[in-house]
């Protein structure tokens, strides 16, 4: 009987989590959502959609452990300049334990330039 509620916790926590999410989401969309004609090929929410998969592959797989997923605080993303290109990049914070953030990396065409620890 434990692994069967051990198995519905996680469920719980994994549809919680997909719930917060989906608001960040929505919410993401709104605040950066404008008329007229975009001239940015890779939208923020688009890299919020690519850094998420990305962020929930690492965490399956065990590259972060659970805690990043169970205890995320805040997800953000902004625009920088690496060696004179622009890329988007979207943070994965949590309440408790170190490192306190991963970074997602994105050119402005979408391609996944990198991610780690630091924001740099």
């Amino acid at each position: 009987m434990r692994k069967i509620y051990g198995l519905h916790n996680r469920k719980i926590q994994t549809l919680a989590f997909a719930a917060a999410l989906t608001a960040a989401i929505m919410t993401v969309g709104l605040a950066f959502g404008h008329g007229g004609k975009h001239s940015e090929k890779f939208t923020q929410l688009q890299a919020l959609q690519k850094a998420t998969n990305l962020f929930d592959q690492l965490v399956s797989k065990g590259k972060l452990d659970q805690s990043w997923e169970t205890g995320l605080a805040n997800v953000a993303i902004s625009k920088r300049s690496n060696n004179g290109k622009d890329e988007v990049a979207v943070s994965f914070q949590r309440k408790e334990g170190d490192p306190k953030a991963v970074y997602i990396f994105f050119d402005s065409d979408g391609k996944y330039t990198g991610s780690n620890f630091t924001g740099e």
